[in-house]
């Protein structure tokens, strides 16, 4: 049985050894919150991430670094499984990050933990995952040290009395982790409120072809009602919003919670919106995933070359257009936050860094979609899902050249290729360039003109 381990008031107020002030505006916010969830004095608002990757993390640790002092009103944790070791190469690179920061070894040498990273460095001791976290070192992304967590690793513990539990498990983890926690939730009175990170889909070809998000995977897992389930997104690179550059993102949900829960989260460098559109936005952060993994292989085989790129990008925008016209009915307001999504992920995304790393030949498709030191690639599942989704016959629209009924999926031929390459595995990643020049694939605005002057909604894909 894992525990928890208490963050020490020394540590509740850093960011990377920097002391926060509280001010009465934090103290505002969350006693809205408390109101809210009908909290009495001395019964603290508890929060929870459920998963430890790098923006599970990021997300526990600005949370942390902003209210950990507020001990009396809100309790911060962090649940990871337990029994992950940190590899030799990793605990040498982890030492040498110690001890290039200054703050970060003072806060290690008063915490009495900077012994334990010597003996792993001189391979005296194995580290483990859950343990460094508690120190502020989150696998994943090592190169940028968070502040100390309190870290759990038994999942009923984490989870049993949450008010809030912030999913930071990939899409593909998420209805195995919340089953097992709706059996700790049977007993509860009150229903928790869930705040979905994960961007990634599912695709449901029976008895409708039907997309399954996140957030719907943990209200079928778990009984809380959609309402009181949101999805946060935004154009987001973890370890740079946990170094103070400016950004934001949105928060999808029932009005009652999302206007309360953006005030909360907003900080000075991390604004926070708020928007009624939960589904939509939530398969939208899934689809720039797919198009971030060719990307990154059309950058890798043409050596950088901007006019490459940018045909690629012509034509991977066309079909993110030409889908979000299938989705959705007013396809026009998520352009801005889809490109934005889009731009950052193929600049600085693990799934581009997938595709390069693919294209070059020093990782293999076969690894598989988790990815030592950069968690799970969720482009690959959404590859598959989108394309297996968009091939059914009974999603078929009209061609108007060709004067005649075809599956969605084949008017994307870069969603096609990557699933040959990443899923049936029948092409190699030259496969992307080829379709690229492909002298029959059609100019990428008369997929746009397809969408816009075609009836293409589909309303079913969807539905709740």
């Amino acid at each position: 049985m894992g525990g928890a381990e208490e963050v020490t008031a020394e540590g509740n107020g850093y960011t990377n050894g920097q002391v926060h002030r509280t001010n009465g505006s934090l103290d505002d916010k969350v006693d809205e919150l408390r109101e809210l969830f009908g909290k009495a004095d001395g019964d603290p608002l508890r929060i929870v991430g459920v998963g430890a990757g790098a923006w599970g993390s990021v997300f526990t640790a600005l949370l942390q670094d902003a209210y950990g002092m507020l001990r009396n009103k809100v309790q911060i944790r962090i649940w990871r499984r337990a029994g992950r070791s940190v590899d030799r190469a990793t605990a040498e690179r982890l030492f040498e990050i110690i001890n290039s920061r200054e703050d970060v070894l003072r806060r290690l040498i008063r915490r009495c933990a900077y012994l334990k990273y010597v003996e792993g460095r001189l391979g005296d001791r194995v580290l483990y995952a859950d343990e460094i976290l508690k120190d502020g070192f989150c696998l994943n992304m090592i190169d940028t040290p968070l502040c100390p967590l309190k870290v759990v690793t038994n999942l009923q513990e984490a989870v049993w009395d949450a008010d809030i539990v912030i999913n930071g498990l990939p899409s593909t983890e998420t209805k195995e982790v919340f089953v097992e926690i709706s059996r700790y939730w049977k007993e509860r009175i009150t229903q928790p409120v869930i705040i979905s990170l994960a961007k990634g889909i599912e695709a449901e070809l029976e008895p409708e072809p039907r997309i399954v998000t996140p957030t719907q995977m943990i209200n079928r897992a778990t009984g809380v009602p959609m309402e009181n389930i949101l999805y946060l997104g935004g154009p987001n690179i973890a370890s740079e919003i946990y170094n103070k550059e400016y950004a934001n993102a949105r928060i999808c949900g029932a009005e009652k919670w999302r206007k309360p829960l953006a005030r909360f989260l907003r900080q000075p460098q991390f604004i926070v919106w708020d928007n009624g559109d939960l589904v939509t936005h939530e398969v939208m952060g899934g689809l720039k995933n797919v198009y971030a993994v060719g990307a990154g292989m059309v950058a890798a085989l043409t050596n950088e070359s901007a006019t490459s790129k940018s045909v690629y990008f012509a034509h991977c925008t066309s079909e993110m257009i030409f889908i979000t016209h299938l989705l959705t009915e007013e396809p026009e307001k998520l352009a801005g936050p889809l490109l934005a999504d889009t731009y950052v992920t193929l600049l600085k995304g693990r799934n581009a860094w997938y595709g390069q790393m693919l294209a070059k030949g020093e990782i293999k498709v076969d690894m598989g979609d988790s990815i030592k030191g950069k968690g799970m690639i969720q482009g690959v599942s959404a590859v598959k899902a989108f394309y297996e989704l968009l091939s059914q016959s009974r999603l078929s629209i009209q061609h108007r050249n060709e004067k005649k009924h075809i599956a969605p999926g084949e008017l994307c031929p870069i969603l096609k290729t990557l699933f040959k390459i990443l899923i049936t595995r029948e092409l190699p990643c030259e496969g992307i360039l080829e379709a690229l020049r492909d002298e029959t694939m059609n100019d990428p605005r008369e997929r746009i003109e397809i969408a816009q002057s075609h009836s293409i909604y589909q309303p079913s894909l969807l539905m709740n």
